[in-house]
């Protein structure tokens, strides 16, 4: 029975795409290669990652054929980062940001040897668009390439300190790099914007002429090798320009841009970055179901004591089962909210992208993240001292989740320009409408529906709230001041928007499962996940009638309970994840733990025939 509710699980979660688009890819990290190697250095460490990146370009199709297919570039930002945060970022940029966007608006001819160059992976590819001093405003960037007729090429400089490019890969000088580069052409004493250009930073021997560069500070856990560029005059063959339909040279050498506004052609150049947010919501609800997986299954096997008992798991306990269930409940919903956006973004051609899909995935992104940020904080600490080691994976995950974070567009700006967006388009069929507030009377708090309604109507008032903030005429404000006494509502509006979307897409999903004991496994996760989000604004529920006083006291125990009926699903809900032991190589999560973690360590502590008891464990987990 578990069986075959874990398979229709797994079938809903990878959208019944997983043998064909995510099997070989999990069956490509049990190579030895991805083995755990304890004892590196931040630099070797970071090598090592290069070597991994290396291996997964090997065992798999050319990034040219993954970029054809959208689902198997989210599957390849799923999987790797596993086993090795780092190989995320590798990856990702040289295929998705980079390599995409010389395919974009460079796949022609005339670049054919340098498309081959990365397609093979003969060279990494960098991306080389944030700038010291302009990390949320990368249209605002300062690096200028001149176009120079008398030798076609393009003189590419970075005129001040604020101008270098930052956070790119240049660190590991070995590392033959071909980097795309935005910088602002200039030609015939005109600005006509940022435009990509594809550059050689270095060729394994070092860096190449007057290309400068410096490592900036380490991070923690990631080795990699980001670091401060600025180039001094570099030449640059006038073919690099990776200029697409933006623009082009006419027979008389002269640059012709596109039609349309500086920002058009901006927005253009940089159209990775949709689906760049796709794949940091893949590895983030990754790391996110993987966390969930080691805790569940360590809180299973962990003993402790309890009032008039000797043994027990520390699972038994309602404040664990608390805080592992509604992280399983949350990292649920996200998939399923990350699945639609999918589909969504799979289902229009990549040059028409609808602003309401634009919202859609950058909603995603940043609820994803955030949300994953915090069931990874809640695993790692009920995992206790066990938590905190890398050989364990989670902690190395909360790092990961940290660049994500930040990655394609940082959450919380990015939620604010999606929030200032949906709430200019108010009134204009955005698609928000009225939502009346559900009748609470009689209403079960574990109804998904009744809650689904609770959010949308949120959602709803607070939309209505913001517009009415900005239309207001009233006082003498600038558009600044209007939109600062605004912005925070907006956020929370944006964010209820992709909890009712998430909450719909798992209570939708629970009649789509064959299998009873899915159907009712998954019933329960959402109405978890529903009952957690209305405890966060129970105040608010309560003011505008949408709860009632009698219920706002009774959501804790009826948490509690939906998770106590949880507790004998829980095999099936994480064996979807398609995750095992032997693939995360997380000592915590083995069957037994004690003697894993003993083999990890070097240690010598109690056979295994003895490491059932809770001094025992205690020792084990070093607490």
């Amino acid at each position: 029975m578990t069986s075959s509710a874990s398979a229709g699980l797994s079938r809903l979660l990878f959208d019944g795409r997983y043998e064909q688009t995510h099997q070989d890819l999990r069956e490509l990290l049990l190579d030895p290669v991805f083995d755990p190697r304890e004892g590196l250095t931040m630099t070797e460490a970071g090598k090592l990652a290069y070597e991994r990146s290396r291996a997964v370009h090997a065992g798999l199709e050319r990034p040219r054929e993954i970029l054809a297919d959208p689902w198997r570039l989210f599957a390849l930002a799923e999987w790797p980062s596993l086993v090795d945060v780092s190989t995320f970022s590798l990856l990702m940029v040289h295929y998705n940001l980079a390599f995409g966007t010389v395919l974009e608006h460079g796949d022609r001819e005339d670049l054919k040897d340098l498309c081959d160059e990365l397609d093979r992976l003969d060279s990494f590819s960098p991306y080389m668009a944030t700038e010291l001093g302009y990390g949320n405003n990368v249209a605002a960037l300062r690096t200028e390439a001149v176009y120079d007729p008398a030798t076609e090429t393009f003189v590419l400089n970075t005129p001040d300190a604020l101008a270098q490019k930052y956070m790119s890969y240049s660190g590991f000088r070995d590392v033959p790099k071909l980097a795309v580069v935005m910088a602002r052409l200039k030609a015939d004493g005109k600005d006509h914007g940022v435009y990509p250009f594809l550059v050689r930073i270095s060729d394994g021997n070092g860096l190449c002429e007057g290309v400068h560069a410096a490592p900036c500070p380490e991070k923690p856990v990631q080795g990699l090798d980001n670091g401060l560029t600025w180039f001094d005059h570099v030449r640059v063959p006038r073919r690099q320009l990776l200029h697409g339909d933006m623009g082009g040279f006419d027979d008389d050498g002269v640059f012709r841009p596109a039609s349309g506004n500086l920002r058009k052609r901006f927005l253009r150049a940089m159209n990775r970055i949709l689906p760049g947010r796709l794949c940091v919501s893949s590895a983030a609800t990754g790391a996110g179901r993987a966390s969930v997986y080691i805790a569940l299954r360590f809180a299973a096997r962990r003993l402790t004591n309890a009032p008039g008992r000797k043994d027990l798991p520390v699972i038994e306990y309602r404040s664990h089962q608390l805080a592992l269930y509604t992280a399983l409940s949350r990292t649920y919903a996200m998939t399923l909210l990350l699945n639609h956006a999918k589909r969504e973004f799979t289902a229009v051609p990549p040059d028409a992208v609808p602003a309401e899909l634009n919202d859609l995935v950058s909603i995603t992104k940043a609820l994803a993240t955030w949300e994953m940020t915090e069931v990874i904080a809640v695993c790692r600490e009920r995992c206790g001292a066990q938590g905190i080691f890398s050989a364990n994976r989670i902690a190395d995950y909360g790092s990961l989740l940290q660049g994500l974070v930040t990655a394609e567009g940082d959450s919380q700006v990015l939620l604010a320009t999606t929030a200032g967006q949906i709430i200019a388009r108010y009134g204009d069929g955005d698609g928000a409408g009225p939502a009346p507030a559900p009748d609470p009377a009689g209403r079960d708090l574990g109804d998904p529906a009744f809650l689904a309604a609770a959010v949308r109507h949120r959602e709803a008032e607070l939309l209505r709230e913001a517009a009415a903030r900005m239309a207001d005429d009233t006082g003498d404000r600038t558009y600044f001041e209007a939109w600062n006494g605004t912005v925070n509502t907006g956020l929370e509006m944006a964010r209820a928007r992709g909890v009712r979307i998430a909450l719909e897409r798992l209570a939708d999903a629970v009649g789509t499962l064959e299998d009873e004991t899915a159907r009712t496994a998954l019933g329960l996760l959402a109405a978890l996940y529903g009952l957690t989000e209305l405890r966060r604004d129970s105040g608010w529920y309560l003011a505008r009638g949408v709860l009632t006083t009698e219920q706002v006291e009774g959501l804790p125990r009826a948490a509690d309970e939906l998770c106590a009926r949880l507790v004998p699903y829980t095999d099936a809900l994480i064996d979807g994840f398609n995750l095992s032991p032997e693939l995360l190589r997380a000592p915590i999560a083995a069957d037994d733990y004690v003697t894993a973690f003993q083999e990890r360590t070097g240690a010598f502590g109690p056979p295994a025939a003895a490491a059932g008891t809770a001094a025992a464990a205690a020792v084990a987990e070093g607490s």
